[in-house]
């Protein structure tokens, strides 16, 4: 499937892993990516690294954490494009691996304003931009977890708010209809990332053991996220998995 040549992209979170190897695949496909992220020095070289290769893409340092920042970026989206094909909110981060007593609530917080709010932010901003404009409608892609599914040891706050990302991601997909705006969700499984590279030095399991995890290309993920966003707005996927083959998630710790 080819895509859409000039189709308008949002990816947050883009300055490295899941977000960057996303956005490189998009440009590369004739999409047009707006490039959201807290630090401004790796959006920058990504954006001049499409440019070099003839691709567009546009740096907006953003904290998706604060309603001003989002409504900023998207005030920048609406004055170069003036509309939006698609939202992957792809931003996210976890906490200290503790107990849950030993948990603080500035954790707590810090975790739950980036994963969920920070979401529900861009989902309301890239709704309202896409009800309106001509044509109207659009695509929204939320990242997951494999943690939406089932937790690791010691992650509450990361795997509360990922349950609750499918949950911003069954509202969104029933009330965007009306508009046009397709909703669905991508949980991923040790994609090789700076942040999932402690998998292959061992991370505790369920039954309290330390073992070795397999991991995945993050390639993989760009891929399975450029298939969903090709998509015609009159077809969805709704969930998908994308995981490490061998990855002890499916079945008993």
């Amino acid at each position: 499937m080819s895509s859409e040549v000039g189709k308008i992209a949002l990816i947050t979170g883009a300055g490295s892993g899941i977000g960057r190897a996303t956005a490189r695949r998009l440009f590369q496909h004739g999409y047009r990516v707006v490039l959201a992220g807290r630090n401004k020095a790796p959006l920058e070289a990504l954006a001049d690294e499409a440019q070099q290769l003839g691709h567009e893409a546009l740096a907006v340092p953003t904290d998706v954490t604060d309603a001003a920042s989002v409504a900023a970026l998207f005030d920048a989206i609406r004055q170069r494009y003036n509309r939006l094909d698609l939202l992957f909110n792809n931003a996210g981060r976890g906490a200290p691996a503790v107990d849950i007593d030993e948990l603080s609530l500035d954790d707590w917080h810090a975790v739950v304003n980036t994963n969920l709010t920070g979401a529900f932010l861009c989902t309301r901003a890239a709704v309202a931009l896409m009800k309106t404009q001509l044509p109207r409608g659009g695509r929204i892609i939320n990242n997951g977890s494999i943690s939406a599914h089932a937790p690791r040891p010691n992650s509450i706050a990361y795997t509360a708010t990922k349950h609750a990302i499918t949950g911003l991601t069954k509202s969104t997909s029933l009330d965007g209809r009306k508009y046009d705006i397709a909703c669905g969700q991508i949980d991923i499984g040790n994609a090789l990332t700076d942040l999932a590279a402690r998998m292959a030095k061992g991370v505790p399991q369920a039954n309290g053991e330390i073992a070795v995890e397999p991991l995945m290309d993050v390639e993989h993920v760009a891929g399975a996220v450029l298939y969903m966003a090709d998509l015609p707005l009159d077809a969805n996927v709704q969930f998908m998995t994308v995981m490490a083959s061998k990855m002890p998630f499916v079945g008993r710790g």
